[in-house]
């Protein structure tokens, strides 16, 4: 199998505008400029090995994805001494939600760097938070865990982890609203129903029922997300009966 290096190289150039834009990111000088190329690779680029291998970002944001929740972990098990499992469980899942991937991703412009046949406009949000997590892949392979852990700290842990606005940060509002109905032995169901919109792209029409009430709509390309939008306008509209029975 060739290596990254023989593979990637239109732009690992030590005097190059992507070596310099990478160091600035990365706060220290890249080494194999090819494995950051790669971890802005998408497979629509159909890169291959001379084996046939596609190559893309895929197998680096699994990496990344590993090591950020490790790293968010051990943070949080030295910040809060007295945080239960289940409590340090919930705040990781909060850092590392696929929403502030993203965020963190789109705050260092990363899909600048993405080389791919589709145009960046088709992709979905979720882009931004891959690629992020490609790039912690790609620091692992090239400095090691500890120039990860440095990263992180200065990208995501310094800037965005507030332990006190974590605690109040929403997540899942479906996750929200199905334990508030099962605490308070409320009847709850989403109910998909037909889409009625024009949109070249398939919409799902879901209806949140609670005790047997229309309290919200809501639609979206996926079952999944038009729940969770549902869920969120229903949060909004019970907002103050949830606090006052929560509160009890």
């Amino acid at each position: 199998m060739s290596s990254f290096r023989d593979i990637f190289h239109s732009r690992a150039d030590k005097d190059g505008v992507f070596f310099r834009e990478i160091k600035n990111i990365l706060g220290f000088r890249p080494g194999d400029l090819s494995i950051y190329e790669m971890a802005f690779t998408h497979r629509s680029s159909q890169i291959k090995t001379n084996d046939g291998e596609i190559l893309n970002y895929e197998r680096l944001e699994f990496l990344g994805d590993a090591i950020l929740g490790a790293v968010i972990a051990a943070h949080l098990f030295k910040k809060v001494p007295s945080g239960n499992e289940g409590y340090l469980t919930k705040m990781r899942s909060k850092v590392v939600s696929r929403e502030h991937l993203n965020e963190l991703g789109r705050d260092l412009d990363l899909i600048r760097f993405v080389r791919s046949s589709i145009p960046l406009d088709n992709f979905g949000l979720n882009i931004h938070g891959n690629i992020f997590e490609a790039l912690v892949g790609a620091i692992y392979l090239d400095k090691g865990f500890k120039s990860c852990e440095k990263f992180i700290q200065k990208r995501v842990i310094k800037p965005y982890v507030d332990i006190e606005k974590l605690e109040g940060k929403i997540t899942s509002y479906k996750s929200l609203i199905i334990e508030w109905c099962q605490k308070h032995k409320k009847k709850f169901d989403f109910v998909v129903y037909d889409d009625t919109g024009n949109d070249t792209v398939k919409h799902f029409a879901v209806k949140l029922k609670i005790d047997d009430v229309n309290i919200a709509k809501a639609r979206a390309t996926s079952k999944k997300k038009a729940e969770e939008r549902a869920a969120k306008r229903a949060y909004y509209k019970l907002q103050s009966k949830i606090n006052q029975t929560e509160n009890k």
